[in-house]
């Protein structure tokens, strides 16, 4: 599902367990990836891929790539977190979804570089044909006969953009950032189910998944390491989770009531 819907809650298996220990494994050898120091190194570069900070949205309404979605003033203070957290980095470029929470997520970090930010479509959220609806604990989705159609068949999705074409999307918007700081590092700001995609992908995992597995929390890092053309690592950080509500942060259960846990 997209990234601020929820699905009713069931039992993780000894799999899914499994699942989640070589994941944090992998993030656990890997986060040092995302600390790359790129000077002097012409033949690294770092690409962050960053996860826009928190929406304002009362209604709890799955937004998707509607436009007058911004950062709530709580979002703004996990955007400046993150430009602090990036300010001694060796960043060149800045790029983000064109999307207005993801815009107002690059400006910070744009602004203590001396950058402008560039826009890429390839950001952009995923396509979701419950765009514009609540789609969350306890609303009773599910249960309405006009959206079975749509949740057919989980691991295409049925309800939205192939994972298939997220990847490529977005491994072009990744290539195209490699090529802008060549030997430096670039940042660029896009959404949940988008960036936890193309990093299933590249980690060689399944596309299909169960989004509270999704390990990006709001204004989080993923950073790609390129020696030359090639992705060698991949990190993951979390430098505003203090400012994320525990029922927003990555492997929360959705919360009746509250915000979306997944929320894009």
């Amino acid at each position: 599902m997209s990234e601020n819907s929820a699905t009713g809650e069931r039992d993780v298996t000894v799999t899914e367990q499994t699942e989640q220990t070589e994941q944090t494994e992998r993030t656990e050898t890997a986060e040092t990836a995302g600390r790359t120091d790129t000077a002097g190194k012409k033949d690294i570069t770092v690409v962050h891929l960053v996860r826009h900070g928190e929406v304002h949205n009362p209604q709890g309404v799955l937004y998707g790539r509607r436009p007058g979605y911004h950062l709530s003033d709580l979002g703004r203070k996990m955007a400046d977190r993150v430009a602090e957290h990036l300010e001694k980095r060796d960043i060149t470029h800045v790029v983000a979804s064109p999307l207005e929470r993801a815009q107002e997520t690059a400006a910070p970090v744009a602004t203590s570089h001396g950058l402008d930010v560039a826009v890429d479509e390839r950001l952009i959220e995923a396509a979701n044909v419950f765009e514009g609806k609540t789609f969350g604990v306890g609303d009773g989705a599910l249960r309405k006969p006009d959206n079975w159609k749509h949740l057919t068949n989980p691991f295409k999705p049925s309800w939205g953009e192939p994972y298939i074409e997220q990847v490529v999307r977005m491994m072009g918007a990744l290539d195209a950032a490699r090529d802008a700081a060549r030997g430096h590092e670039a940042v660029c700001v896009s959404h949940q189910l988008p960036i936890w995609i193309v990093r299933s992908f590249v980690e060689r995992r399944r596309l299909w998944h169960d989004p509270r597995r999704r390990q990006c929390t709001l204004a989080s890092l993923t950073s790609f390491t390129y020696q030359g053309d090639k992705i060698v690592s991949v990190g993951y950080t979390e430098p505003a989770v203090d400012l994320v509500p525990p029922h927003l942060r990555a492997g929360a259960k959705p919360v009746k009531g509250k915000s979306k846990a997944f929320g894009a």
